[in-house]
């Protein structure tokens, strides 16, 4: 009789792993954000940075969410396959759009409570820099708290980072 768990082993890659696939993400969204960029800018006829600011930043919001959102309801980003890293829900099955949205949304406290405290607080740019840094690796070691070893935006969203290697 065929067993109803998913074929997953729903155990948490190592934190330097997950790691390792968030900065290799941040080199891949660099590529994505500049072509998305250039095409906002050929577009809307922008000639510089500053021209429609905040239409630029909300469209690159829905542009990031959209690349996250379509491979995250396939089961991993480009980054992630190159880490055997999947993403799942609380019960090891792929996530729907919505699940992958929710994630998207949470996945912004890597960098929204350091970005809004020194924006309130008028921190120049390079503490700003190190506040960031310093919440990332806070964040990131806040897993180790969780009972699955899971990020906590992933525990609040009924999703989760499990090990995507073939079993032997």
């Amino acid at each position: 009789m065929p067993s109803a768990q998913p074929d997953t082993d729903l155990t948490a890659p190592a934190l330097w792993r997950r790691m390792a696939c968030w900065l290799y993400e941040g080199i891949l969204l660099f590529g994505l954000v500049f072509i998305a960029d250039y095409l906002f800018d050929a577009l809307s006829q922008s000639r510089h940075a500053l021209m429609l600011r905040h239409l630029r930043m909300a469209y690159l919001f829905v542009v990031v969410g959209i690349y996250f959102g379509w491979f995250w309801s396939r089961g991993q980003t480009l980054a992630q396959k190159t880490w055997h890293i999947r993403v799942v829900d609380a019960q090891g099955r792929p996530l729907t759009q919505a699940r992958a949205a929710l994630r998207y949304l949470l996945s912004w406290l890597w960098f929204l409570p350091p970005l809004t405290l020194t924006y309130a607080l008028g921190v120049p740019p390079i503490s700003t820099l190190a506040a960031l840094l310093l919440w990332i690796v806070v964040w990131a070691n806040l897993s180790r708290l969780h009972p699955q070893r899971q990020f906590w935006h992933d525990a609040w969203a009924g999703t989760r980072l499990v090990d995507g290697r073939p079993k032997a």
